[in-house]
């Protein structure tokens, strides 16, 4: 595993991290908490140290999850990245949107009391990165998100401040570095293989402050590790039925294709490695954080830190338009 530190202000972690979305036990499907338990100490065993959740995933249980095992090897080096603004506190039915009941709430005592809730179910003592958790660029412009996070800084309860850009907004919000960068330490960002588009504006800003990238979606929803085609098909309660429906799998089909030279060039390694290997190659990037289920994901996964970068002549270009 390699090391890097994110950004100019952020702690050092591994460049492979763990996405934690999965392990909260909503909206992927069926899953079984003591496959988690075991998919993160594998992580921890094969040297991961940045593990990223939100206080939303599971509605609290993947962080209590990463508490278990926190309790168990201690603190140590690791660093956890979570999110708040996806209020699940106060939404009801009528605020569902197929994640379960949750709406955007980004005002100042709302992200105070949603982080001191998060550093009560992960039992530490402060927050090593919290992240206002990809809203709408309303709720950004406004004053109270950013003071939520200076006073928390202030305060001693989060370390590091940080915003995960709302998907597909990349070019969008990345004005928001230029007002917000003496704040910012590290933004999280929807990158992979067939969507590029923060290479247009956001990526040469990050380098242009220092401010640490988290790429997350790296693998595109599983859709990167080659085992899903235009027959797939998902369960209700698994969100990739909406992001991978079989529309979306068709037009993924005809990108990664493009692809083909590249994975080609790297017969050894996976195909989910090789696109790991990606998203850590832009010289904006310090850490991807696919998600894993099983040890065997682990493994994989963590593999693709110690295969290094990909030369940039070698990766086929992609209409960013």
């Amino acid at each position: 595993m390699k090391y890097v530190r994110l950004g100019k202000r952020g702690p050092k972690v591994s460049t492979i991290g763990f996405g934690a979305w999965a392990i909260g036990g909503m909206n992927w499907g069926k899953t079984d908490d003591r496959d988690s338990l075991r998919a993160l100490h594998s992580a921890l065993d094969h040297g991961v140290t940045l593990i990223d959740t939100a206080d939303v995933y599971g509605f609290g249980h993947s962080e209590e999850l990463i508490a278990k095992v926190i309790a168990e090897r201690g603190k140590n080096n690791l660093v956890i990245a979570t999110k708040a603004g996806n209020d699940f506190y106060n939404a009801d039915e009528k605020d569902d949107q197929g994640y379960g009941p949750i709406k955007q709430t980004y005002s100042k005592e709302y992200l105070i009391f949603a982080a001191e809730q998060s550093i009560r179910r992960l039992g530490v003592e402060a927050l090593d990165i919290l992240q206002l958790h990809s809203p709408d660029l309303d709720k950004l412009e406004q004053e109270e998100p950013w003071q939520a996070l200076e006073q928390l800084k202030r305060d001693g309860k989060i370390l590091h401040a940080g915003l995960s850009i709302q998907s597909f907004k990349e070019t969008e919000q990345a004005h928001l570095l230029d007002t917000h960068h003496d704040l910012l330490d590290t933004i999280q960002v929807r990158y992979n293989l067939l969507e590029r588009q923060a290479e247009k504006v956001l990526f040469p800003k990050a380098l242009q402050y220092g401010i640490g990238v988290i790429v997350r979606i790296p693998l595109l929803f599983g859709f990167l590790t080659g085992k899903f085609n235009t027959d797939s098909r998902f369960t209700e309660d698994d969100h990739r039925k909406m992001n991978l429906s079989p529309e979306k799998l068709e037009h993924y089909l005809g990108q990664v294709a493009k692809m083909r030279p590249l994975f080609d060039r790297y017969p050894q390694q996976t195909m989910a490695q090789v696109s790991l290997r990606f998203c850590i190659s832009h010289p904006a990037c310090q850490v991807a954080i696919p998600g894993a289920k099983t040890n065997k994901q682990v493994e994989e996964n963590c593999a693709a830190s110690d295969f290094g970068t990909i030369p940039e002549h070698e990766i086929p270009a992609l209409d960013l338009m």
